[in-house]
């Protein structure tokens, strides 16, 4: 059990967004949440690295298989996303139809694999979990704070779920 969850939260945010009911998860305590982290994980046959191995590799799985195995077989996460933007115009067209859900399927994933990510995720207890990435107005808040949030949408379902059952 966290025994001061206030010393992991972004300050600025709990103070100015969530009136302190959330938690952030970009490069801190509950960091394992994070895309990036490294937690391999088996999906659909193969085994990843990190989700967002899994995440970029996929959007060429049906278009670009070779750039999906360079992706997959990349050394880092950062490599991985690197590789996937150099070939935008090689993405699946239905990609963003898709994206989410996919996302869902590797979260859950990476958590019924990784007894840490579980834990730590259940450490959330009800609060708003946010990716606070500065850069990305869609999985996280992005550099204004008032992004979609979806990956943090997600793993609160996926908590939500482990609530209930």
């Amino acid at each position: 059990m966290i025994k001061d969850l206030e010393s992991y939260r972004d300050i600025f945010l709990a103070e100015n967004i969530m009136n302190g009911d959330f938690i952030g998860f970009y490069t801190r305590e509950f960091y394992c949440l994070d895309n990036f982290s490294a937690f391999k994980f088996e999906f659909g046959g193969k085994v990843f690295q990190t989700v967002e191995h899994a995440y970029q590799s996929y959007k060429f799985i049906h278009t670009a298989p070779e750039i999906a195995k360079q992706i997959i077989e990349s050394n880092s996460p950062h490599d991985a996303k690197k590789i996937a933007d150099l070939n935008k115009d090689k993405v699946d067209p239905n990609w963003q139809n898709i994206n989410i859900e996919l996302m869902e399927k590797l979260l859950r994933a990476k958590m019924e694999q990784n007894p840490t990510v579980k834990e730590k995720l259940l450490k959330t207890k009800g609060h708003l979990i946010c990716e606070d990435s500065p850069k990305d107005s869609f999985w996280g808040i992005g550099p204004n704070r008032d992004g979609r949030n979806e990956l943090g949408k997600l793993w609160m379902k996926l908590r939500d779920e482990i609530n209930k059952s």
